[in-house]
């Protein structure tokens, strides 16, 4: 697998590429039209959505996954292990919470370092061994460590900043003597809105690749995680529809993406040779000197979505063997 430095330049090369597309719009626009017009609006529009998103962010997700926060006397076992992967991490103590939904899983959340969350669902603690649950919070943690929450909030308010240029443009009207330079910005700003969010996703997919080989970092085993990730999509894809749609509007956080375990799962079965439902370490040496091959549509479709093919996941898994 690349090393961090490369996960990390990439990140900051996408980074700075999405504000030099917004940059460009803004320049044009003040450029043929002055800064005067009325689209100033929904520029510091995006910026004001930016800011309550990061500020109210975590109690959105708070609410909306029923978290509650757990007692070291509750939960020693959990507290001990964060505790662990906090201190090899050397970042403070996040605190640890519960959400009673039984789709296994687990999420980051917070504003910086200091302030950050680790939970895990109900259904996790059902599905995994020490080992492996240990794997999973040792990611949770490496996107703390990295910044992710607060770098996926910034990131993902530059196509929010093109949506409401291209938006303002489009439908203002512009003044009447911009020779239509004012609806050709607005869908130049919605295709930079598109391009941004296909970038943010991305930088998302990335940004999982690096909390992977974070966990490693942090002294757990390749093949702990990549079992409890198999484990995971198991769980979800056996899990009542109602379920993974009352959480659908959090899978973002989520270990992996709950809406593709069905098709995943079918993938993942046959990297299980003695399909014991885990991933052993025998398993896991055999990938990494083997080929994947990831079909047309899969391919299409992980453009789309906020994690990474799970069977190229567990692939860059063992190569960290």
């Amino acid at each position: 697998m690349a090393g961090v430095w490369k996960l990390k330049l990439r990140s900051w090369l996408v980074t700075v590429l999405m504000f030099a597309i917004v940059y460009f719009i803004i320049m044009i626009a003040g450029s043929l039209l002055g800064f005067g017009g009325f689209y100033g609006f929904y520029f510091f529009s995006g910026i004001f959505v930016l800011i309550l998103q990061y500020v109210f962010g975590p109690k959105i997700v708070e609410r909306s996954m029923g978290v509650r926060y757990l007692s070291e006397e509750e939960a020693p076992h959990i507290h001990k292990m964060v505790e662990e992967l906090a201190i090899a991490a050397n970042i403070p103590k996040p605190k640890v919470g519960i959400s009673p939904t039984m789709v296994p899983n687990a999420f980051a959340y917070g504003r910086s370092k200091r302030s950050g969350h680790v939970c895990v669902t109900q259904g996790i603690l059902n599905t995994l061994n020490r080992d492996e649950l240990k794997a999973v919070l040792g990611h949770e943690i490496s996107h703390i460590k990295h910044n992710d929450m607060a770098f996926t909030t910034i990131v993902s308010a530059i196509p929010l900043v093109c949506y409401y240029i291209g938006m303002s443009m489009i439908f203002s009207g512009g003044s009447r003597d911009d020779n239509g330079a004012g609806a050709i910005i607005g869908i130049i700003a919605m295709v930079a809105y598109f391009v941004g969010q296909l970038l943010v996703l991305f930088l998302s997919r990335v940004r999982e690749y690096y909390a992977d080989e974070g966990s490693v970092n942090l002294g757990c085993r390749p093949e702990h995680l990549a079992s409890a990730l198999y484990k995971l999509v198991y769980g979800a894809a056996a899990a009542p529809q109602e379920e993974i749609k009352d959480i659908e509007g959090s899978k973002a956080f989520f270990v992996t993406n709950v809406t593709d375990a069905q098709k995943e799962l079918k993938s993942l079965y046959e990297l299980d040779l003695n399909h014991d439902g885990s991933i052993d370490f025998e398993e896991l040496e055999l990938l990494k000197e083997g080929k994947v091959n990831i079909d047309s549509r899969s391919k299409i479709m992980e453009l789309l979505s906020t994690h990474p093919d799970m069977v190229k996941r567990i692939k860059k898994l063992s190569e960290l063997m």
